[in-house]
């Protein structure tokens, strides 16, 4: 049986609560969170911009705490699954690491590059796993893309476009602060600089250019430019002030022989000798999406190996990729990624 501690009940915590119930031979034991009335299982305040809201909950046999040094001072906790906000990443982590614990840290990695190599030195340091929960590749209308490339069924990847967008997330404390949250380019957009990442490497240089609310990236486009001059990479993401905006992604990546397009649930398979289909991908629920990504990572741990697609190394290259991206915006002109 693997042991899991959640650090943080806000929504994701919540999610990865879920999710754990449905994974074979896994078990969350404990929980630390500030707030009194989440410890006793009140979690109707806890609400996002998709999924199941909160509701009542019994964690009889689930430890809790309020303090994180006496958190992970219990024994019965392998695994620490960490759904703090941003800022408070880097030290729960790596507090986590020194404490002997395996680790998964909910997006982004950290907020600033310097932290997450400390977070991922930490874990080399200690001999712990430490894997980052980036969930789109499970999502199953982007796990198609990526078994694509895998399979090689369409030959060569070319390029692609990705659009996530969202409105203002006006419950959420600090959004637009480099320093708590980063805004849509780090609460939102670093999905898709992961995902792009996962499929074409990392960059050479990107041409961003967007509005800022202060010094945060509020709505941006950017060309992620290659070496190989073949592969071409679009993004356009951010907040809108219109209240009445969906969550909404959509995206149309290129192979050699096919072009894949979502706009909706399921995508759309564009093949060279003119035929229209639809792919087939699994149904599931929100909650359905995270245990798959949970469930990679408890595989990892159980197999003591780091997940090819939770990799930190990957996680702390999306974070590089969206700094440069606000450096570029900044700066009014490309920036190389070095």
């Amino acid at each position: 049986m693997l042991r899991v501690g959640i650090h943080g009940l806000g929504f994701m915590g919540m999610m990865h609560y879920l999710s754990y119930q449905q994974i074979d031979n896994v078990k969350v034991v404990a929980i630390c969170e500030v707030s009194e009335e989440r410890r006793q299982g009140d979690w109707r305040s806890i609400k996002g911009n998709f999924g199941p809201q909160g509701t009542q909950m019994d964690l009889t046999g689930v430890s809790t705490f309020a303090e994180s040094a006496d958190f992970l001072k219990d024994s019965a906790i392998d695994l620490v699954d960490i759904c703090l906000p941003p800022g408070a990443h880097s030290i729960a982590a790596e507090e986590a690491l020194a404490a002997g614990k395996h680790v998964v840290c909910e997006k982004p990695i950290a907020l600033t590059i310097d932290n997450a190599d400390k977070m991922v030195s930490a874990a080399e340091h200690n001999n712990k796993l430490f894997m980052v929960a980036q969930v789109l590749p499970f999502f199953p209308a982007y796990r198609f893309v990526y078994d694509s490339l895998r399979s090689g069924c369409f030959g060569r990847l070319l390029g692609g476009h990705f659009d996530r967008v969202i409105s203002d997330p006006v419950w959420l404390k600090n959004f637009y602060d480099m320093n708590a949250v980063g805004g849509p380019l780090l609460d939102l957009h670093i999905h898709d600089a992961h995902f792009i990442r996962l499929l074409f490497g990392l960059p050479d240089v990107v041409r961003s250019v967007g509005r800022l609310r202060g010094d945060v990236p509020e709505y941006f486009n950017t060309q992620f430019i290659y070496e190989n001059q073949d592969i071409v990479v679009t993004s356009t993401s951010g907040a809108i002030k219109q209240q009445g905006r969906p969550f909404m992604a959509h995206y149309e990546v290129h192979f050699e022989q096919a072009t894949l397009v979502l706009d909706g649930a399921i995508p759309t398979i564009l093949t060279a000798d003119g035929k229209v289909e639809k792919a087939k991908i699994p149904e599931l629920d929100e909650v359905g999406i995270f245990t798959n990504e949970l469930r990679e990572v408890t595989d990892s741990v159980k197999n003591n190996r780091i997940s090819p697609i939770l990799g930190s190394q990957l996680a702390r290259d999306a974070l590089l990729i969206a700094l440069k991206e606000r450096e570029s915006i900044i700066q009014k002109k490309p920036v190389k990624i070095s």
